[in-house]
């Protein structure tokens, strides 16, 4: 008896040294930020944001509406100029590299995240008074919220989910991580607050954001706010390679 009281006390330290791990180290499971990149001839501006300056990939074209784009939690998003210039020719592009991203200043959080990304489209709202925002996986998080207190023309959501703490239930059902998460990109709670139309782009075998996180998203927005596009066989990182991708998202911004 003695011995088992021993390994279920073992087991229980390590369970909760386990937890302590999580606690700490949350941040750097969600942000994995990427080094700075130049790709030849692109164009980039700078806009301060609190204690930060943000990086922002810039296509400038002589229209008064905007695309602004927050990326996944490990993308690299100049690598999307070449495909977004071509595929939405009637916008001018801003392709946002996070805190602490790709030569931008601070350290990725999400209130630094929200704050930043309102900091963005204020800055741009002087220039374009049509402004839709695309947000793909962690991106889609903040493209919810923001679009919860700016007025946008259009909301893009690509691998979109309810809560990021949903989505690290089904990654980890063994921790309270409703209890550990301080970043939690409740996005579900947001969609009352949003007017823009929007549609959601899902992967349709995607391993890292469950369907049912998805869908629990989509069942927040009335109908007649919402389409949803459904890319079957795409995974969470090879939607790139799906032509109805960026064609459904075309469309859906330059529908009147």
């Amino acid at each position: 008896m003695r011995t088992l009281l021993t390994v279920i006390q073992g087991l229980a330290i390590a369970y909760v040294a386990l937890c302590l791990w999580l606690f700490v180290m949350q941040r750097s499971q969600i942000y994995f930020p990427v080094p700075e990149s130049n790709p030849p001839g692109a164009q980039s501006i700078r806009i301060k944001s609190g204690d930060a300056v943000l990086k922002v990939w810039v296509v400038d074209r002589a229209d008064p509406r905007a695309l602004i784009y927050f990326g996944g939690n490990a993308e690299d998003v100049s690598g999307s100029l070449p495909s977004f210039a071509a595929a939405f020719p009637g916008h001018s592009l801003y392709l946002v590299n996070y805190r602490g991203y790709g030569g931008s200043t601070g350290r990725p959080s999400e209130s630094a995240l929200f704050a930043d990304a309102a900091a963005i489209y204020d800055e741009l709202r002087a220039r374009h008074p049509e402004i839709s925002v695309m947000g793909r996986s962690l991106g889609s998080g903040v493209a919810a919220q923001l679009a919860s207190v700016r007025e946008l023309q259009r909301l893009v959501l690509v691998t979109p989910y309810d809560s990021l703490v949903n989505v690290a239930r089904e990654h980890f059902p063994l921790f309270p991580v409703a209890l550990l998460m301080r970043d939690r990109y409740d996005s579900a709670t947001r969609v009352r607050d949003i007017r823009a139309p929007a549609l959601a782009v899902i992967a349709g075998a995607d391993e890292i954001i469950p369907r049912a996180r998805s869908e629990a998203l989509v069942a927040g927005f009335p109908p007649s706010r919402l389409q949803v596009i459904v890319l079957q066989g795409a995974t969470h990182n090879s939607l790139d390679l799906f032509p109805g991708y960026l064609r459904a998202v075309a469309n859906f911004l330059g529908a009147d």
